[in-house]
């Protein structure tokens, strides 16, 4: 299985790289995984709402250019309002799908209409808020957790 990560803005802590590495290597055993980093659009600490709107629509068009490299993966945005699972429904959820799968986290102002319109699954990973760096490693604990639940391995009690 092939899976992507789209995400917004680079690791700059050095205790998100390293966790997101031992995830990765862990995730190697199971899938192959891209991750695809994209500048977000620099904004003022005191941006208007337009201005964020206008950030929102042109990162969206750097994400379009980047899943275009992928156009038959089945595509995932995290967003506060996505669908909720626990860990055992996303790995059914993610066990439907035989194709590629590309996992889009937003920036720091989150994700454009335009994008979370045109994916296969709006996918949140909990009711609290988090920085979209955590998320990242979030989401690569969530997918190690799948193919450990998958293989009926002990990491998942």
């Amino acid at each position: 299985m092939i899976i992507n990560i789209i995400a917004l803005g680079k690791l700059k802590e050095i205790y998100f790289k390293q966790a997101c590495a031992e995830y990765e290597k862990r995730l190697s055993a199971y899938c192959r995984l891209n991750i695809l980093e994209i500048p977000p659009v620099k904004l003022s600490k005191n941006s208007s709402p337009a201005e964020i709107q206008a950030a929102l629509e042109k990162e969206a068009e750097r994400i379009k250019i980047t899943a275009l490299k992928t156009p038959k993966a089945f595509r995932v945005a995290l967003c506060s309002e996505g669908q909720r699972f626990t860990s055992e429904g996303f790995e059914k959820k993610i066990s439907q799908t035989e194709r590629e799968i590309s996992f889009i986290i937003g920036s720091s102002e989150g994700l454009s209409e335009s994008i979370k319109q045109n994916v296969n699954l709006q996918l949140s990973l909990s009711d609290m808020t988090f920085p979209h760096r955590l998320a990242r490693l979030m989401l690569l604990e969530q997918l190690y957790r799948v193919f450990n639940i998958k293989n009926n391995t002990k990491y998942h009690k």
